[in-house]
């Protein structure tokens, strides 16, 4: 059996029981770190949450070397964590379909997920958000600004009048962990659109004290955000309700709001 387990949002205590019980059965533990990870815990702190060992992989030891993962899983029960949701946008569909070819039984144990965190602390309609996208590092895509893909997505939910969730890049080596901020991710932006452009960034979601603040891009740009993890929203047309809860609970300036 290989189970999918869903840490959460924010540290050791954001599982849900039935993740902590996945764990807690399971004959060995693996877990990644670089899609997303916990940042007001550590893996010795889950280590010692749920009285377990985790064998922490590095992207290659999941993606081009699984064997490790699949043999435990084929012998005994196995766990493989993450972050919010090892489905939903950190996926790990291909290590499920490796399993199963391998006849191995699979299950999932859902997490919180920062998508649904944007939407639940913004006000936003979670149904009125298209398409996702990631903002990368200029070094991780060989180039200059923000990659055509990024501003294709971002306009083509404008034009429908939809929502976008950008969620911003990590870079994770042997020796240093990198995280775009809110601010960096904004001005990036703002050199392709207008001033009246508003966003919102959304940092520390699942923590005690997220920050939820919205502006013009070029604003945001100047602004500090805290410690990680942050997420950038882009909203589409406002409902009113959504305008309200910008407004309110995001400090979205009103005349900014009604740029949207």
């Amino acid at each position: 059996m290989l189970t999918f387990v869903g840490l959460g949002l924010y540290d050791e205590r954001s599982i849900t029981l039935q993740g902590r019980d996945a764990l807690e059965q399971a004959d060995q533990v693996f877990a990644e770190r670089y899609t997303s990870r916990l940042v007001g815990a550590d893996f010795d702190d889950i280590e010692a949450a749920h009285d377990i060992d985790i064998d922490l992989r590095a992207r290659e030891g999941v993606e081009q070397d699984p064997e490790p993962i699949l043999d435990a899983a084929e012998s005994g029960d196995a766990a493989f964590c993450t972050a919010g949701d090892t489905m939903i946008s950190t996926t790990h569909v291909d290590l499920r379909l490796r399993a199963h070819e391998r006849g191995i039984e699979t299950r999932i144990v859902h997490g919180t997920t920062a998508a649904a965190a944007a939407s639940s602390l913004t006000g936003l309609q979670n149904y009125r958000f298209g398409k996702a996208t990631t903002l990368p590092f200029e070094s991780a895509h060989g180039g200059d600004g923000v990659p055509g893909s990024v501003i294709e997505t971002i306009e083509a939910n404008r034009d429908r009048g939809l929502h976008t969730l950008v969620f911003l890049d990590i870079k994770v080596d042997s020796d240093r962990e990198d995280y775009m901020t809110g601010d960096e991710a904004a001005a990036m932006l703002a050199t392709d659109w207008e001033e009246t452009v508003p966003a919102v960034v959304v940092a520390r979601a699942g923590s005690p004290d997220p920050v939820v603040r919205g502006d013009r891009l070029d604003a945001l740009a100047e602004e500090t955000f805290g410690e990680p993890l942050h997420m950038l929203v882009v909203p589409g047309a406002l409902h009113h309700i959504e305008r309200d809860a910008l407004v309110e609970l995001a400090d979205l300036p009103a005349e900014v709001a009604d740029l949207a």
